[in-house]
């Protein structure tokens, strides 16, 4: 995994201290959300190198954007690329664990979101950090979504990706938290592959759920006009 710092239109991220580095995943989630309720507050869970958190501040006019980082280090380089960024008086990052910032925390946030730590098959890795990070242990789905349920605002957005494996379930238990699907993108690595993930935008407000698919290449290194169309504002060669 490389660990030089990622260089996309308007800032810089250094991501060699973070377990997680970055990926498709994240970048998928950063432009896909909707901003369409013009939130003013935000917040990242699990923000890692602080990515997610940079491309919502750059896409937004959100005067408060919040991220949360457990891990000692991915903390500080998250920390540092907020610093070093265009918005860095709108963004702040907590060294704490999820569920002690439920606790602690009173505000609400118009706007939530998380590229979660999940196995994505049975993954083992002899890093632990990596691990951790990886390990939906660390954070299972069950807490993450009560305790959004807690931290959103009545008319809030949840924005999510997961394996496309745990949809189902992870509807579940989100109806159980009077959390709902809007909008669903399933996506596919190219037009023969399987669904391998699918991006979720929870409210509390039950509507006709929006499924729509989204495959990423052609064919090897061709990018479909969608993923284009999606990403362009930030990756580079885009």
């Amino acid at each position: 995994m490389s660990t030089k710092p990622f260089k996309f239109k308007e800032f810089t991220v250094q991501q060699d201290r973070c377990a997680m580095k970055i990926g498709t995943d994240g970048v998928l989630l950063g432009a896909w959300t909707s901003l369409k309720g013009n939130p003013f507050s935000v917040l990242d869970i699990g923000a890692g190198t602080g990515l997610i958190a940079l491309m919502l501040a750059q896409r937004s006019n959100a005067e408060l954007i919040d991220a949360i980082e457990i891990d000692d280090d991915a903390y500080e380089q998250c920390v540092g690329n907020f610093e070093t960024s265009s918005w860095g008086d709108r963004l702040f990052c907590y060294h704490a664990g999820f569920d002690e910032f439920v606790e602690e925390i009173e505000d609400k946030y118009d706007l939530i979101i998380s590229n979660p730590p999940f196995y994505t098959e049975d993954f083992t890795s002899h890093d632990n950090q990596r691990e951790k990070a990886r390990s939906n242990f660390s954070l299972p789905f069950e807490d993450l979504l009560k305790g959004v349920s807690l931290l959103l605002s009545s008319s809030g957005v949840f924005s999510i990706i997961i394996p496309y494996k745990e949809e189902v379930s992870f509807l579940e238990l989100a109806s159980k938290n009077n959390l709902f699907p809007n909008r669903v993108l399933r996506v596919k690595g190219n037009p023969t592959s399987e669904v391998k993930r699918s991006l979720i935008e929870l409210s509390f407000l039950e509507s006709d759920c929006n499924y729509e698919e989204l495959i990423i290449e052609k064919e090897r290194h061709k990018y479909t006009t969608d993923y284009i169309e999606l990403t362009k504002d930030f990756y580079l060669k885009m």
